[in-house]
């Protein structure tokens, strides 16, 4: 079970001595095997996510367009993410599935075998994608929510593995 205690003094490593921030050196880290997997969800009217399985939105295949903005945003995470260490990924996939009749369930999984985990990537991933759903329906649904969009799971590196409540 995931603890949600505020950290010690010291714990947040962004932050150097001084507490100005800094982008951590993992130079010393051995390269490891990493996988992320985040999820998160698109709210909408039921009329909307049956226009998106249908295919009958005038923008085009809303999934396929944004899986693959969800692709571009996960190798794009430290153009976005100042403390972000740019990451050589070996692999992204999306999916993007309905749940029940008003939301769209989006989750990524991102690995790579390197100094530092794929957190950040995966979070970036689900995130574009659901801003991708977002525009691509807006015309038709100006009420949709972007929600829950977190971590579900990390493994590798020197903490090892972490699951999610």
């Amino acid at each position: 079970m995931a603890s949600r205690a505020k950290p010690a003094a010291g714990a947040l490593s962004h932050l150097d001595e001084k507490g100005a921030a800094r982008m951590v050196d993992v130079s010393a880290k051995d390269d490891t095997a990493r996988e992320a997997v985040a999820e998160g969800y698109v709210a909408m009217l039921p009329a909307t996510l049956a226009l998106i399985q249908a295919g009958g939105l005038p923008k085009g295949d809303v999934l396929a367009v944004a899986r693959t903005a969800g692709i571009m945003g996960a190798k794009r995470t430290s153009d976005l993410v100042p403390m972000c260490h740019p990451i050589a990924i070996t692999g992204v996939t999306l999916d993007l599935a309905p749940e029940g009749a008003d939301r769209l369930r989006i989750t990524a999984t991102v690995k790579t075998t390197g100094k530092t985990g794929v957190e950040m990537e995966a979070l970036t991933a689900v995130a574009v994608a659901a801003l991708t759903v977002y525009d691509m329906c807006k015309a038709v649904d100006r009420g949709m929510r972007v929600e829950g969009v977190r971590l579900l799971e990390k493994r590798g590196g020197k903490t090892g593995e972490w699951r999610a409540e």
